[in-house]
């Protein structure tokens, strides 16, 4: 599959295609580690959200006793449809 480098801003840019992003289980808006190895560009996934935590590090986090509960966020206020 071919894909070109093209300027986005001051920086340059690649579009990856999702099927190559779900085969490498990278998620859209994840970071990504990026080196150079023998002229090749390599990604690796930090499986990390925004760079900050990772889902097992926020799970970790919970209480043993939280719950699910379902929010009432009151009747509709504008066009929105419930």
């Amino acid at each position: 599959m071919l894909s070109k480098i093209q300027k986005w801003g001051n920086s340059q840019g690649i579009r990856i295609p999702l099927k190559i992003l779900k085969n490498s289980h990278i998620d859209i808006g994840e970071e990504v580690e990026i080196v150079v190895d023998d002229g090749k560009i390599i990604l690796t996934p930090t499986h990390k959200i925004h760079g900050k935590y990772t889902i097992k590090d926020l799970v970790a986090e919970m209480p043993a006793d939280y719950e699910v509960e379902e929010l009432n966020w009151d009747e509709p206020k504008g066009k929105e449809e419930w």
